[in-house]
């Protein structure tokens, strides 16, 4: 799908073409082919924070095309925490997502999370990828582009399709007329690249990566590039690299409608606290008028359609955001409360300028790297074919998506990523989760020889390692620990290994649920950059 206007973010699809040509892997480190420049080292300072007080900061240099070495440069803010363990296995690359989405908190937040005397084995590295955070230049096509309230997302008759047609290329010529000289060269391969310069400038003759979401496409293609460079690769959430990026987003809506109608369920299942019904379909229904009401009457002059589908849009990524999620719903559809919900709105998908970074280069990265339709008249069939399965957010997703119909520059052609070079890689995939469905985790592990598959049954969570299942963080220490994967003792079986997921959440009590959203960067969920 896509990243998230809001706090959260996402990714999506499949498109005919040729396989881009891959430039051949360079011999070593020190040795720049010629497309490669010498790395100078790294310089880290100090830069703690409340929650990580032994991280560090550094800043990379690398070209803005990887093809013209001696010409102009950008810059990459990474962070660290160090190995303090006699064994050390390297340097672990961490990214949460996106694209769009920074990935500076993500060291700490790994090393917090690991073992401590395995992640005292590894120096952990986050990064903000290119055009991203404090990397620059950081992008931002058109400031106020979220800013409420926006047209309904389902369009109402031509009036109402030709405003939101506007809309995506109104952002699509402010991308372009802003970041001409720079949108050629945001895209998966050039970040891949950059990877590669990270990797130079730690000194290591290899690299072990974790990647989330968007994260296992970015990891794959870096695979694909620099085989013998890898060292261990867990991906966790995964993109399915047959549908970059158009289909994904239609494989995308199916999944997250289900998950709102898990969430509804959910609601049911516990009436005594939210009051809205034992039936899920009522309470679906129940929803769906809520969004119609707010259509006529935004809540707090904030919240309309499509900033109510943006709001309950993460529940789709994380059922811990679901008890203040319902408390929201029931404060406004039984006591005609509004608070509760504008407030879960402000805290959960209003668009800041972080959000608003992170959907320019979403934006930039999913639209240069694969061929979209350039006519709308297929965006137009395939959504209202979409929208009538599947209504709760393929009309938000599609507008979201819409720039990629009118961007300035011409898309290249996703790679293939198939491998029988890389060594054995850990896929970690929930059998619900929507943002990235179970079915790009197995097309994954097919593509990758000596791939392993570890599975959450019945998870719907997006990332679903070092957020609380003991039993998927213990495959993922044991690999990183000793590079070993698990291995099916059935030869015909699909996943090596079975998970059961974790116990669904409690209903909280409202007085819960009113105060401030969870911390941002204290939960894995909170620095996920969703793939949308």
């Amino acid at each position: 799908m896509k990243p998230r206007a809001g706090k959260l973010i996402a990714a999506g699809a499949l498109v005919a073409g040729t396989v881009t040509v891959l430039p051949a892997p360079a011999t070593a480190a020190s040795e720049p082919g010629p497309t490669t420049r010498p790395v100078a080292p790294l310089t880290w300072t100090d830069c703690p924070t409340r929650a990580y007080p032994k991280l560090q900061c550094a800043t990379l240099r690398v070209p803005l095309n990887h093809d013209d070495p001696a010409g102009r440069s950008i810059s990459l803010a990474l962070t660290r925490v160090a190995h303090t363990a006699k064994i050390f296995q390297g340097p672990l690359l961490v990214n949460p997502g996106g694209p769009g989405g920074s990935g500076r908190g993500m060291a700490g937040y790994v090393a917090a999370s690991l073992p401590p005397k395995l992640a005292a084995q590894y120096d952990v590295i986050g990064f903000d990828p290119r055009g991203v955070g404090k990397s620059e230049p950081a992008l931002n096509c058109r400031p106020g582009h979220f800013d409420p309230v926006r047209p309904d997302s389902v369009p109402h008759g031509a009036e109402g399709e030709r405003a939101g047609v506007e809309r995506a290329q109104a952002f699509a010529k402010a991308c372009g007329d802003k970041y001409a000289d720079v949108l050629p060269y945001i895209d998966t391969v050039s970040t891949a690249r950059d990877m590669d310069s990270i990797r130079a400038a730690l000194g290591a003759p290899r690299l072990n990566y974790l990647g989330y979401s968007y994260g296992t496409y970015l990891g794959a293609v870096y695979a694909r590039l620099y085989p013998e460079r890898v060292r261990r690769m867990a991906l966790d959430s995964v993109v399915n690299p047959h549908g970059v990026w158009y289909e994904d987003n239609l494989s995308q809506d199916y999944a997250f409608d289900t998950r709102h109608k898990d969430f509804a369920a959910w609601v049911a299942r516990n009436d005594a606290t939210y009051r809205l019904g034992t039936d899920p379909t009522a309470v679906e229904a129940a929803w769906y008028r809520m969004r119609d009401e707010l259509a006529t009457t935004p809540a707090g002059g904030k919240v309309g359609p499509g900033e109510l589908e943006d709001t309950y849009l993460p529940g789709g990524y994380y059922n811990g955001y679901w008890p203040r999620l319902a408390t929201a719903f029931a404060a406004y559809v039984n006591d005609q409360d509004s608070a509760p919900l504008v407030k879960a709105y402000e805290d959960y998908a209003a668009a800041d300028a972080s959000a608003e970074n992170g959907y320019s280069v979403y934006a930039s990265v999913q639209c240069r790297d694969a061929a979209w339709p350039r006519d709308w008249s297929v965006w137009r069939k395939d959504n209202w074919e979409t929208h009538a399965k599947a209504p709760f957010s393929t009309w938000n997703n599609a507008w979201y998506n819409a720039p990629c119909a009118f961007w300035p520059v011409e898309p290249l052609s996703p790679p293939d990523v198939h491998n029988d070079q890389v060594p054995p890689t850990l896929i970690l995939q929930a059998t619900d989760d929507a943002a990235t469905p179970y079915e790009g985790g197995v097309a994954l592990h097919r593509m990758v020889r000596g791939s392993s598959l570890v599975v959450e049954e019945g998870g719907g969570n997006h990332g679903v390692t070092l957020a609380g299942n003991d039993c998927m963080d213990e495959h993922l220490t044991a690999y990183l620990s000793t590079g070993k994967v698990p291995r099916a003792a059935n030869a015909g079986a699909e996943a090596d290994a079975v998970c059961e997921t974790l116990p669904e959440p409690e209903p909280a009590k409202p007085a819960e649920t009113r105060g401030a959203a969870p911390e941002a960067g204290m939960t894995l969920h909170g620095l996920l950059g969703h793939v949308r």
